[in-house]
């Protein structure tokens, strides 16, 4: 069945789609981001920013700040726990470019949650409240929220959570469907997300254990959400966003990937790595985009995928890590391009 449901807005930025790509640490940088949009997603958030500007110097801080050349609207998501530290990094961001303000009170990161930042702001709802209407007042674009249901399974406090939201002026709110202490284990819950829904009239995207078209509909039915937002289902599947989007639309399935498409996003994104970071930072932190490639592949089994890993992992440069990815999918050797820098070729992917 076709879904006929109006699509979504944040503020004045209306979505193409129902799908949004949920921001994760480490993982949806600028070459992960642009991968996901081109694949279908309708909204892409970039990887959680500390709200203390005196750290922004750093090279990981800049990177996660990198927003050229992204098509709009570029949403970019802040964490701290102190109001006016994050109204003042909201300001500076939006002067940057942004056009969406994001704020992080649903990272179960110890770390995060140590310095009272993340979904352990959840246990002082003055705080919330304070926060909120602080960043809401100190920039004038959209502000969103994402939370957990809760601190805890005994305080189960997502729906009064949602409501300062939408009293404080957020414009759209994403639930994922655990609390903090669950971390990332169990199954997520979808009844606290419908209740939020129901008690709230701003936008509300559905998060958690969403990994399959057949499971998006469910949940978007179940919780009566305005979306579904893809974290780890999209990790070594980009091609989720696309395939919810066409099941949402057509109620049907869209045909995978084949071999040759395959070879083309993994050659491309790993362009984009060693483009982005450089060559050396580059290679490494490819080593775990294909390792989910590989692990959701279901050609090979599981000593196949342990072995590929393996055998990937050992590799130091960016030519032997394209020659690889060619080779897996080609079943011939590749050669390296003459001229070719980090195994990149001029039109933006890996030589071949």
């Amino acid at each position: 069945m076709s879904d006929s449901s109006p699509l979504p807005r944040i503020g004045p930025h209306q979505l193409p789609n129902r799908v949004i790509l949920a921001p994760m640490a480490g993982v949806t940088d600028r070459p992960f981001r642009a991968l996901s949009r081109r694949l279908g997603a309708g909204l892409v958030v970039g990887e959680m920013v500390t709200s203390d500007a005196s750290l922004w110097h750093t090279r990981k801080s800049r990177l996660r700040m990198d927003h050229s050349g992204e098509p709009g609207p570029r949403s970019v998501q802040i964490a701290g726990g102190d109001a006016a530290m994050l109204a003042e990094a909201a300001r500076l961001n939006a002067d940057m470019g942004a056009e969406v303000i994001d704020i992080n009170m649903g990272c179960p990161a110890k770390k995060v949650c140590n310095k009272a930042a993340g979904s352990a702001l959840l246990r002082d709802e003055a705080l919330v409240a304070e926060i909120l209407e602080a960043v809401v007042e100190a920039v004038n674009i959209p502000v969103t929220l994402k939370i957990r249901t809760g601190w805890c399974a005994e305080s189960n406090n997502g729906v009064r959570v949602a409501r300062l939201a939408e009293a404080a002026g957020i414009q759209a709110l994403a639930v994922h469907g655990r609390h903090r202490q669950q971390r990332y284990g169990g199954q997520a819950e979808y009844d606290t997300i419908a209740d939020i829904k129901a008690s709230v009239r701003l936008p509300v995207f559905a998060n958690g254990d969403i990994d399959s078209p057949e499971k998006a509909r469910q949940v978007l039915d179940y919780t009566g959400a305005d979306a579904v937002m893809i974290g780890r289902g999209a990790q070594g599947n980009p091609w989720i966003f696309r395939e919810i989007d066409h099941y949402l639309c057509h109620g049907e399935h869209r045909a995978p990937p084949d071999d040759t498409e395959r070879s083309r996003v993994l050659s491309s994104h790993l362009a984009a790595l060693h483009d982005f970071y450089g060559e050396y930072m580059g290679v490494r932190i490819a080593r775990k985009h294909i390792g989910w490639y590989l692990s959701a592949d279901q050609r090979f089994d599981d000593a196949t995928r342990k072995r590929l890993r393996a055998t990937f992992n050992g590799l130091d440069n960016a030519n032997d890590q394209c020659r690889y990815i060619d080779e897996l999918f080609c079943h011939a050797p590749a050669e390296p391009v003459s001229g070719s820098r980090g195994g990149v070729t001029s039109d933006g992917t890996c030589a071949a």
